[in-house]
């Protein structure tokens, strides 16, 4: 049993196993999203070129981000009041994606556990202030994505 403190230690001692392979495979979907957009690349193919399949939970979030990246980008520029997209520093852009793609597809995932996340994620990886923004753009808009996903039109 590994007992090095790895990045799930911030999500308490009582976290599930679970918990931490996810956030895990987040990161990894992360670094492959932030690979992609960095060669103008599709993700599935930075993920097929990988000689080791990545954990299935961090191809399955870069290859959906990249099957809804128009939808996601559009729904992100629309929550994120005077900013664009391509003015943001990448890595909060890619963390928004992975974010808000599990808010629209993974409804197994609580949206506590979302936003905890991917303000996590902001705050290791990118700027001082990423993680208030992060979490901004995101409370806008995981209430109105849920909603729907619960009422479909």
């Amino acid at each position: 049993m590994n007992t090095s403190p790895g990045p799930e230690s911030h999500h308490g001692a009582d976290s599930a196993p679970l918990a931490g392979a996810r956030h895990r495979a987040r990161e990894r979907a992360l670094g492959l999203l932030y690979e992609a957009e960095s060669k103008s690349e599709r993700p599935d193919v930075v993920v097929a070129r990988l000689p080791l399949a990545p954990e299935p939970y961090a191809s399955a979030l870069a290859e959906g981000v990249g099957r809804r990246q128009g939808d996601i980008d559009e729904l992100i520029a629309g929550a994120a009041s005077g900013w664009r997209l391509e003015r943001m520093p990448s890595i909060d852009r890619q963390v928004l994606r992975i974010a808000v793609f599990e808010l629209l597809e993974r409804s197994e995932v609580p949206v506590a556990v979302v936003l905890d996340e991917a303000v996590q994620l902001a705050k290791d990886y990118s700027t001082e202030d990423s993680g208030r923004f992060v979490n901004g753009v995101l409370a806008t808009l995981a209430p109105r994505l849920r909603a729907r996903q619960a009422n479909p039109a």
